[in-house]
C-alpha cells in the first residue's frame, strides 16, 4: 500500500507543479527550475517536495509584486 501511496503523492505533486507553473505564467513569471525535488522523490514518504529553484532578481521582484 505504501508504494501506491507514494505513486499517488508523486502524481499529485506533479499536478501541483503544473498548476503553479500555469498560474505563474498567467502573471508573466517563469521559474526555470520549477519541478519536483529529486532527493525527496527517492523516499517513500512523505510526499515529494516542490523545488522552486533559482531565479533572476527581476523574476523575484515580479513574484513579490504578484503576491501582494
Amino acid at each position: 500500500m505504501e508504494a501506491r501511496h507514494s505513486a499517488l503523492c508523486v502524481e499529485g505533486a506533479e499536478d501541483t507543479v503544473k498548476e503553479l507553473r500555469a498560474a505563474l505564467a498567467e502573471a508573466g513569471i517563469v521559474l526555470p527550475s520549477l519541478g519536483l525535488d529529486p532527493v525527496s522523490l527517492a523516499r517513500e514518504v512523505p510526499c515529494p517536495l516542490v523545488e522552486l529553484g533559482r531565479c533572476s532578481v527581476e523574476t523575484a521582484r515580479r513574484l513579490a509584486a504578484a503576491l501582494r
